[in-house]
């Protein structure tokens, strides 16, 4: 006999603030399910899931949990009141003698239980209630972000544990490559109904562009009816009124229909518009150390960082990433060594604490009231990017609307805030972008979107992330930092690191534990050096060199294309602002594509000696 579901939601409806959430939603969680809920920002994932762990009440509908199923959710912004240290809170809901339960996954979260909660930060604090919930290993797990905060260490020790336990999980998340290893089913929030696929993550994309396009058909086919009847109604409705009301109501039921067809959110239309070139050196650290107290955090670094490099560091959390970008800037200066800028550097910086954003300013204050925006001298504009905008114009092309334009930034979602801090710095021309953990609560089409973005900036990128695709996308350069002081630069992005740290560590005829007690041999890195060795390319000089024929390839076609355009002589008077920017495109591309080229004859004469 088939059994009865972990849980049922059926014909459920939501409404807030007199929006509707959810109308008339049923889904089914049964044993065994490991499902991806996924859907945009602000689609009511996070709404759905307290739905679901029985924290919300809906304004209709039923929620069904067979007896002696227990249901345990993950929040984002879990209440630790009333306990003393994060131990005393994760083993709170354990029968007496199973504490060891949180002792054994506090190890691979890195969580300390003895710290105290009134100190505790809010990546603690979420490590803290993901413990408690693993301990309790509850029948169904509702997991709200549970990558949050995690670095890619145990980031992969909480992958391993999910893909072993029998507990069925309903997961919501911005890494790709957790979804990917994890989920075999996806259920996909969209306008307020609720899409099942029995397949993982993975087939998501594939299966939204195809429900998207056959929308998009329906769409088009009920247009060209309406379009069809409504112009039979203004040619023939006079000869035989009476006989036709029934094709007239039917024409109504048509544009009715089209009427209450919701459509989709659009993709924020977010840009990253580069300023000045700045010099072909962007940073150069030769022989840095830093510590604080007894902890060091690097010891004799050295990195050459050039323009339009992608360079992102990775390591456990704690490591020093953050202060090594904050170095790399002149923000913090080193123990020992230097740290020499380059010229016509103009920096953004994404914050990964949010602490640039106000929670009690509006979001209306939180664009224009930041001296570094630029207002145009009327409180409805800012500055973007050189031009006046109306605030509430730009907050839109961001996906937020009027009415949130006046709401604090308090009663943003993480997601939000994420994209709020996106405009911030978009507004802004710049040639280095300091990316402290970006991907943090984005949706999928917007991490799809910044990736893209950063593919075209003409500018550098320094990145700090834990995603693993995103890194992969993004990075040519990976720093990992592996504690002790000790950073290693590598090729590529986090599989490429992940690659060569493997071969380096396990040389030629060396036992696998002898190679565990050795060190790995750092990879030559893009380090500062005073000046080239002939006939002796490093690594990176070598995949540079074998990269730069298809770059320069590309940016003579892409010259072709643009120096086509500007040939028509009626583009500037037709479309001046298309002639100006392809006019700076093209101004742009020609110089990349000389610095490339004299990139490689400097690499060639190198290796030739």
């Amino acid at each position: 006999m088939a059994r009865a579901p972990l849980l049922q939601l059926s014909d459920i409806s939501l409404t807030f603030g007199g929006e509707p959430i959810f109308d008339g939603l049923d889904l089914v969680v049964q044993e065994g399910d490991r499902v991806a809920l996924v859907g945009r920002n602000g689609s009511g994932k996070s709404t759905l899931m307290k739905i679901m762990a029985g924290l919300l009440e809906p304004d209709r509908g039923s929620r069904v949990i067979p007896p002696g199923v227990r249901v345990g959710h993950l929040e984002q912004d879990p209440d630790l009141s009333g306990f003393a240290t994060l131990g005393d809170y994760a083993t709170s809901g354990l029968e007496p003698g199973e504490e060891y339960r949180v002792a054994m996954v506090a190890e691979g979260l890195k969580l300390n239980p003895d710290a105290a909660v009134e100190t505790a930060s809010g990546g603690e604090r979420r490590r803290a209630a993901l413990a408690k919930l693993l301990a309790e290993a509850p029948e169904l797990m509702l997991l709200d972000e549970p990558t949050n905060h995690l670095d890619i260490e145990a980031i992969r020790w909480l992958e391993d544990e999910l893909s072993q336990t029998r507990t069925a999980y309903v997961l919501i998340s911005h890494d790709r490559a957790f979804l990917r290893a994890l989920t075999r089913a996806t259920l996909w929030i969209d306008r307020g109904q609720a899409r099942r696929q029995e397949k993982g993550f993975e087939a998501f994309e594939a299966w939204r562009d195809e429900v998207w396009a056959a929308e998009d058909e329906a769409r088009h086919k009920l247009d060209r009816k309406i379009k069809a009847e409504a112009r039979w109604a203004v040619e023939g409705i006079s000869a035989r009124r009476k006989r036709n009301q029934g094709r007239l109501r039917a024409l109504a039921a048509l544009r009715d229909e089209r009427s209450q067809q919701i459509r989709r959110q659009g993709v924020a239309e977010m840009a990253f518009e580069a300023g000045p070139q700045s010099g072909k050196l962007v940073a150069e650290a030769r022989h840095i150390s830093k510590r604080f107290g007894d902890k060091v955090i690097l010891d004799d670094f050295s990195l050459r960082v050039q323009r339009g490099d992608r360079v992102a560091f990775v390591g456990p959390n704690g490591v020093g990433k953050t202060t090594l970008l904050r170095m790399l800037t002149g923000e913090v200066a080193p123990d020992a060594g230097e740290v020499r800028l380059g010229t016509n550097l103009e920096i953004a910086v994404f914050d990964q604490t949010r602490a640039k954003l106000d929670p009690e300013a509006t979001l209306w204050e939180s664009l224009t009231g930041d001296p570094l925006m630029g207002v145009s001298g009327q409180a409805d504009q800012v500055m973007v990017r050189g031009r006046p905008r109306h605030v509430v114009g730009y907050l839109k092309e961001f996906l937020f609307d009027e009415r949130q334009a006046r709401a604090p930034v308090k009663a943003l979602s993480g997601g939000e805030r994420a994209r709020l801090l996106l405009a911030r710095i978009m507004a802004r021309e710049s040639n280095l972008l300091v990316l402290d953990e970006p991907t943090n609560d984005l949706d999928v089409e917007t991490l799809d979107l910044l990736q893209d973005l950063l593919g075209e900036y003409d500018g550098t990128v320094l990145l700090v992330s834990h995603d693993r695709d995103f890194i992969d996308r993004v990075a040519t350069v990976t720093i990992a930092m592996e504690g002790d002081g000790r950073a290693t630069a590598y090729a590529g992005g986090w599989s490429d690191y992940q690659t060569q740290r493997s071969a380096a560590a396990t040389p030629a005829g060396q036992s696998p534990a002898a190679a565990g007690r050795a060190k790995p041999a750092p990879a030559p890195a893009p380090a500062a050096q005073p000046s080239p060795t002939k006939g002796a390319l490093s690594y990176t000089e070598r995949h540079r060199l074998e990269a730069l024929p298809g770059i320069i390839e590309r940016l003579e076609a892409e010259i072709g294309k643009l120096s086509e355009l500007l040939s028509d002589p009626d583009l500037f008077s037709r479309e001046p602002i298309k002639f100006k920017k392809a006019t700076e495109m093209l101004a742009q591309r020609q110089q990349a594509l000389q610095d490339a080229e004299e990139e490689w004859m400097m690499l060639e004469e190198k290796a030739g000696g």
